[in-house]
Parts: structure tokens; C-alpha cells; sequence
């Protein structure tokens, strides 16, 4: 029987949605390993990276902060330098901007209050390598839950990175004050991306939700293209 491509989850102290996201992953037809924050090199072989959301470190400074200085991170950076697909959820997507992977910075909740509920979002662009199994303008219900994800950039950021194409994820409603109502953002190669929702509270219609089996099978359909690259 053969086995789906890699793709690394690292964990970080505090993290509590790896293995969810390990298990949506091999769903979704993945290969999940789980890599620890201290390690200096991901697996031979390596597809993608997702890392998870949680509260990494306690969450004691900036949110993600700690987390992005971890030396995982150094790795995650190379592999992403590469052209390999990284995929940050929720304190994932924190600790990528946390270590300049992309653009912006999360704010805690207009509200400030902790949510957690199912939220609306449309895929504003299908050209990317993890909306490619959806269509523009399609609307995708898929959980949220954090206390700190009000994404922010000044205007000037936000207009360039809206004509660039890297605002995949927009709320259909102002679910927590984000800039815009952006819910997820690529870098400018597109490799890169990080969003607030929980794709993989959503991969199976008995939790309500599948739509977030689109966003996770499409990364592990890039997972295979670049270990292929790799190997040829």
C-alpha cells in the first residue's frame, strides 16, 4: 500500500491542535510526522509543513513570538526558501508573521473576548497551491477559536497585497475586527499561507463541516509536487 507525502507538523510547547491536524491530514490522504520545536532539520522527504494551532510557549509575549525564534523554525524557513508549501493554523499563522513569513501581525479580538464557533469565509482567489480544490467566490464554513486573531496591516500593505492576489480568505461578516475581514494571506511566491480558521475541525461532514478538507487535500496534493521536484 502506498503512503501519501510527508508532511511535517511541528509542536511546540503548548501546541493542542497537532494532532488533530495530523489526523485530518492522513484523511485527506497525508503522510502526518510530527516534528518537535527543538529539532534543527524536518525528515527526509519532507512535503509540506503545517504548523498547528495552540498556544505556543503559554502565549507570554507576543503571541507566537517565542515560537518563531524555535529551531524548527530555521528549517521551516529553509524550506520555505525552497518553494516548499507551509501551512500555519491560527497560532500557526501568528508565529509565520511573528517570523516575517508573512506579511502583517495578529491583534487580539475586537470583542476582546475568546471565540470559538463556526464562521463563513470566501476563497477570494483560487490561484493558489491551497485553494486550487475550491472556486472563487466560493464560501467555506469552517470553525474558528482563538482570542488573539485580528489581522492587521497598514492601508498601503493591505491595498498591495489585495492587487498581488494574497488575500485568499476574506470573513463573510466582521468576525473579529481583522483588517478588511481578511481570514487568511500568502506571501508574495504563494508557497507560504496562514489562516485563522481550523481547516481540520472541518474535513468530515459529522462535525458539521467538510469544506476544510479542500484547503488540507489541496496541501497535500502540493506536498507531492514538491517532493517529486525534490527527488528528480
Amino acid at each position: 500500500m502506498s503512503r501519501g507525502p510527508l508532511v511535517a507538523v511541528v509542536v511546540f510547547p503548548g501546541s493542542n491542535d497537532d494532532r488533530d491536524a495530523a489526523w485530518a491530514l492522513a484523511a485527506v490522504g497525508g503522510e502526518p510526522v510530527v516534528v518537535w520545536h527543538g529539532e534543527e532539520h524536518l525528515p527526509p522527504g519532507t512535503g509540506a509543513v503545517v504548523l498547528p494551532g495552540g498556544f505556543s510557549y503559554g502565549d507570554y509575549l507576543r503571541t507566537g513570538a517565542i515560537a518563531s525564534l524555535a529551531p524548527a523554525m530555521a528549517a521551516v524557513r529553509s524550506f520555505a526558501s525552497s518553494g516548499g508549501p507551509v501551512l500555519g493554523i491560527c497560532n500557526g499563522f501568528q508565529i509565520l508573521c511573528e517570523a516575517r513569513l508573512l506579511p502583517g501581525a495578529l491583534r487580539a479580538n475586537r470583542q476582546l473576548e475568546f471565540l470559538c464557533r463556526d464562521v463563513t469565509v470566501r476563497v477570494e482567489t483560487s490561484d493558489t497551491v491551497f485553494t486550487r480544490r475550491c472556486q472563487s467566490g466560493q464560501e467555506l464554513v469552517i470553525p474558528v477559536k482563538h482570542g488573539e486573531g485580528c489581522w492587521y496591516a497598514d492601508h498601503g500593505t493591505y491595498v498591495q497585497l489585495a492587487a498581488r492576489g494574497q488575500i485568499v480568505l476574506r470573513y463573510t461578516e466582521d468576525v473579529n475586527g481583522s483588517f478588511a475581514e481578511v481570514a487568511g494571506v500568502v506571501n508574495a511566491h504563494g508557497n507560504v499561507m496562514g489562516l485563522m480558521p481550523h481547516p481540520e475541525h472541518a474535513v468530515d461532514p459529522l462535525l458539521g463541516s467538510a469544506d476544510g478538507g479542500l484547503i488540507l487535500a489541496a496541501l497535500v496534493d502540493a506536498a507531492a509536487e514538491h517532493a517529486a521536484l525534490v527527488a528528480a
